[in-house]
């Protein structure tokens, strides 16, 4: 990873295992190029619990723990933005369809708040399906002119 003050891309490009550790490993990562970008510390909060979120759904969601299957995680950034991918291996779900994680009967339960909060604490969030198989989501974060 180089220095990335005068406007330079830089990007980091894992396959990481579906397991836990691999969830800390991404926000580390994530929160290690966005201090190199400049970004506060209230966006670096964001944008690590938008990763671990993300993280968190291809581990367990997606890939289900599965030893052979992985995530690859990406995250860009340049002049003015962040761009975080991750992508598991999954059979996918109903993105169109998840029900409000506001709405009272959820409000009690364990999951279902991710994607939610996916969307609160970046500025673009973006899912789509891979083929053969396999949700990728799109975390940008833009960086606030100094």
């Amino acid at each position: 990873m180089g220095n990335n003050a005068h406007g330079e891309t830089e990007t980091v490009d894992q396959f990481l295992d579906s397991t836990l550790e691999s969830v800390d490993t991404a926000e580390e990562i994530a929160v290690q190029v966005g201090q190199k970008a400049g970004f506060d510390e209230d966006d670096l909060n964001k944008i690590a619990m938008a990763v671990r979120e993300s993280m968190v759904n291809a581990v367990v969601h997606g890939n289900r723990y599965n030893k052979r299957k992985r995530v690859r995680f990406s995250v860009t950034q340049n002049s003015d933005r962040l761009t975080v991918k991750v992508a598991d291996e999954g059979e996918g779900f109903d993105y169109e369809n998840l029900p409000d994680p506001l709405a009272e009967e959820n409000l009690l339960r364990h999951s279902g708040r991710g994607i939610f909060l996916m969307r609160a604490f970046m500025d673009e969030f973006a899912i789509r399906r891979l083929a053969p198989a396999g949700i990728e989501v799109t975390l940008i974060k833009y960086r606030a002119p100094k």
